[in-house]
């Protein structure tokens, strides 16, 4: 019986080293960055069975068998529809700037989207003008009304946005709303989902979290996008949820949430019509492709907003934001200025601001003084020395969770969207970015920008060195932990 129990003890030990050591290569074998391979070895070998189970589930861009299947099948259809915009006059790269023509080269070549003039921008920073506005909006629609977020939390305005939906539903508009099912689990658990249904409202919970799919798809992948489309001439796209601040996330202790939204016409409308379609027909095999924009005749010495729509996530071309964000960097001659809920950036987003401070860049980061996520404060602490350092000015945002996503280059130039600067925004989320090209419209969300510096606190590096041990050590800690932020 000795000898059973000892040969036992070998197999089980055989088998474990056989699983870490596969584990091991595979992790390896995916040529990602090293950080994120360092982080997930180190997990493996700290908590052997539990990392190695961990990787499984969370370690790979799993999509899924079924939507990786049809995704990549739609990239055909969505790809010829895509290139008809090239044939309009509104796409006219020669009034571009060299950062927007550099830009739209990168966008053309890894989404094949082409960047479109003749746009009016609206930028809304006030969190219940966006909704009145939004609700005037959908009061006047004709004929569709497109919905996508990640959160759509019941109370408050937000329930006035319901049955503002329900009373155009009940006129004859088409209404489709796709939410992430993690985000949105209040809405779901509320009534409004029965009772939008029962209004001929369409409404879908997007990427599913049960025990029994983590074995098919990886759970942690998120619908992060917000886009409303409504007739295929308005569109909204921006950092706001479906949320009344008043009623939403009270016990986090950070405050309001801040957040911009831009209300767009255009020709860019039916690209954010498209790529809700493509949401959608990921998610329930149905296709909506909309009409294309409009051609109307313009002046060339008028030129309206030229913007460039940047859709990232899984099942679309690996890296397009992360690869537009490096490129803004690089190109800033003068400035920079940052506003994220979340700051962990890439080693390159790192090094490329250190190297832009260093070349006389005024770099200006914004984040929250309080965040709702204790593991992303800390993790992004980590890289305030070498910032500081570098000559990075980085402020703490008094005023609320300041929850913008925006970069302002030479104060002529803007990126602004869903996309925050962590590693789940940048690799894992479905997320949608504007960049425009359009002076006036730079110089409006500059001056937000302003306001936030004006409730802020500078980090005084000099300060900032004083900090305790026990501070340090914690940032060490969740900075190794940074990569799968």
């Amino acid at each position: 019986m000795y000898e059973f129990y000892q040969l036992l003890t070998i197999a089980g030990v055989f088998v474990y080293w056989l699983v870490i050591a596969g584990i091991s290569i595979r992790v390896v074998a995916k040529r990602r960055s090293i950080g994120v391979s360092l982080a997930w070895l180190m997990i493996i070998y700290i908590v052997p069975l539990g990392g190695a189970f961990a990787y499984l589930l969370f370690g790979e861009l799993n999509l899924g068998k079924k939507r990786a299947l049809r995704a990549e099948l739609m990239f055909k259809p969505y790809g010829e529809w895509f290139k008809k915009l090239y044939e309009y006059r509104q796409y006219r790269p020669h009034v571009a700037s060299l950062y927007g023509q550099s830009i739209s080269a990168i966008c053309e070549k890894q989404v094949g989207i082409p960047a479109l003039a003749d746009n009016h921008l609206t930028l809304c920073s006030e969190t219940y003008e966006i909704l009145d506005q939004l609700i005037a909006d959908i009061n006047q629609a004709k004929c569709t009304i497109l919905l996508e977020f990640y959160i759509w939390h019941p109370g408050g305005r937000a329930d006035d946005v319901a049955n503002a939906l329900i009373q155009s539903a009940n006129r004859g508009v088409q209404i489709r709303l796709l939410l992430d099912a993690a985000g949105s689990r209040h809405f779901f658990k509320s009534h409004w989902p029965k009772q939008m249904k029962a209004s001929g409202i369409q409404v879908i919970s997007a990427l599913e979290v049960s025990p029994f799919r983590m074995f098919f798809r990886r759970l942690d992948l998120r619908l992060h996008r917000k886009i409303v489309v409504i007739d295929n001439v308005i569109g909204y796209t921006g950092s706001m949820n479906l949320v009344d601040p008043k009623y939403f996330n009270q016990d986090a202790g950070v405050g309001h949430w801040i957040d911009v939204m831009v209300r767009i016409t255009g020709p860019s409308v039916p690209v954010l019509n498209s790529i809700h379609a493509w949401d959608w027909e990921v998610e329930t095999n149905q296709r909506f492709l909309p009409e294309p924009p409009t051609c109307l005749a313009h002046d060339d010495s008028e030129i309206t907003d030229l913007v460039q729509v940047i859709p990232s996530g899984p099942g679309m071309r690996e890296e397009v934001i992360h690869r537009v964000l490096l490129q803004s960097i690089y190109q800033a001659q003068k400035s920079i200025v940052i506003t994220t809920p979340y700051f962990v950036p890439s080693d390159n987003l790192h090094m490329a601001l250190v190297i832009a401070a260093q070349r006389n860049v005024q770099v200006d980061i914004i984040i929250p003084d309080k965040n709702d996520s204790i593991m992303v404060e800390w993790a992004s602490r980590a890289f305030f020395s070498e910032l500081l350092e570098a000559g990075v000015n980085i402020h703490r945002f008094k005023g609320g969770l300041l929850h913008t996503k925006s970069v302002v280059i030479d104060s002529n130039h803007c990126l602004i969207g869903t996309v925050n600067w962590d590693m789940r925004s940048l690799w894992l989320n479905f997320e949608v970015t504007l960049a425009v090209d359009n002076l006036e419209f730079t110089e409006t969300l500059q001056q937000v920008q302003q306001g936030y510096l004006a409730d802020a606190d500078q980090i005084c590096p000099i300060q900032w060195e004083k900090r305790s041990l026990a501070n340090r050590t914690g940032e060490r800690l969740f900075y190794l932990f940074s990569p799968l932020l």
